[in-house]
């Protein structure tokens, strides 16, 4: 922003409707476009690593469920038990 803009003015605002206010101090132009192009580049970044997972993951309850036993046998004798 030029010193020509006062409070209110929308010096900062691109076609995008981006605001960048700065808090303190007074930056150069070149400082500006340093900070965007980091922060520009950060954000590719991230958004190229944020890729949904293509199959939904099993339900916790799906997980620790356990699976059923097989049935008892009962043709086999349980030691001096067995008829």
């Amino acid at each position: 922003m030029s010193p020509a803009d006062g409070p209110g003015q929308d010096a900062g605002v691109d076609a995008d409707g981006l605001r960048i206010e700065v808090g303190r101090g007074d930056p150069t132009p070149e400082e500006l476009a340093a900070v965007i192009a980091v922060v520009t580049e950060a954000y590719t970044r991230e958004a190229a690593e944020a890729i949904a997972e293509t199959a939904p993951r099993p339900s916790a309850w799906r997980v620790s469920a356990r699976a059923l036993r097989a049935p008892l046998r009962r043709d086999i004798g349980w030691g001096r038990f067995g008829g």
